[in-house]
């Protein structure tokens, strides 16, 4: 499976959940800029529920999506900017970033790729397919996982442990599956659009070690958002 649903290094950290509360807010606050209504804009949908999940306190999510749809003033503009390299042992890495300011951003991105090396656009994208993910968990020993993809209409799974699974959709697909997966047994813990490896590596021991402290460091960074891994 990817790295990129296993790896949980923000939830390591003392000061997880402050991160995860300013990543869902820019999420909330790029989705909203398409509208206010999250039944009318499936992405503000999406990143309201992956923040009330989180228990974000019903304020901080109705100034996010105030703040992004222009209904306050003063509101910080945020943009997505995509990196993409490669950690140590070559290992392909693309880094969503969300910033205020992507001058700022650039610099902070270059000196933590130092120990391994920052790419131009297109350098490892191609090696990953640009899809759906949702992360679901079994609300029942009964639940079949294959059965739930088949007729939520998700393109691929994979199974973890303790009853949870990723499906895999097209990414417009992306809505309707996350709808239907409950129906067939599985709540949806988070649905996004991101980056599954085609040809994930293979690494152990130190190897590991360095590659999994590089991506920490990045994943530390405020204006990184999400972070996808070819890992398998």
């Amino acid at each position: 499976m990817g790295a990129q649903w296993k790896a949980k290094h923000r939830a390591a950290a003392a000061d997880a959940k402050g991160k995860l509360f300013t990543r869902l807010t820019k999420e909330i606050m790029i989705a909203a800029r398409n509208g206010a209504d999250p039944d009318m804009n499936p992405r503000l949908r999406l990143a309201i529920d992956a923040a009330k999940k989180q228990s974000m306190p019903r304020d901080t999510l109705e100034r996010a999506v105030k703040k992004g749809s222009g209904q306050l003033d003063g509101a910080v503009t945020y943009e997505k900017v995509v990196y993409e390299g490669f950690a140590p042992h070559q290992v392909p890495v693309i880094v969503e970033c969300m910033t205020d300011n992507v001058n700022r951003t650039i610099s902070n991105i270059r000196v933590l790729f130092r120990k391994g090396q920052l790419g131009s656009s297109g350098s490892v994208s191609w090696d990953f397919d640009h899809v759906g993910l949702i992360e679901a968990v079994a609300s029942g020993a009964d639940s079949d996982i294959e059965l739930a993809a088949i007729e939520a209409g998700a393109q691929d799974f994979e199974q973890g442990d303790d009853g949870e699974a990723l499906f895999i959709t097209d990414m417009t697909d992306l809505d309707a599956v996350s709808k239907a997966l409950p129906e067939f047994g599985f709540a949806v813990e988070s649905a996004k659009i991101g980056y599954r490896p085609k040809n994930p590596m293979r690494l152990e021991g130190d190897a590991l070690a360095e590659v999994e402290a590089f991506l920490a460091a990045i994943d530390d960074d405020d204006d990184v958002h999400e972070l996808y891994v070819g890992l398998a």
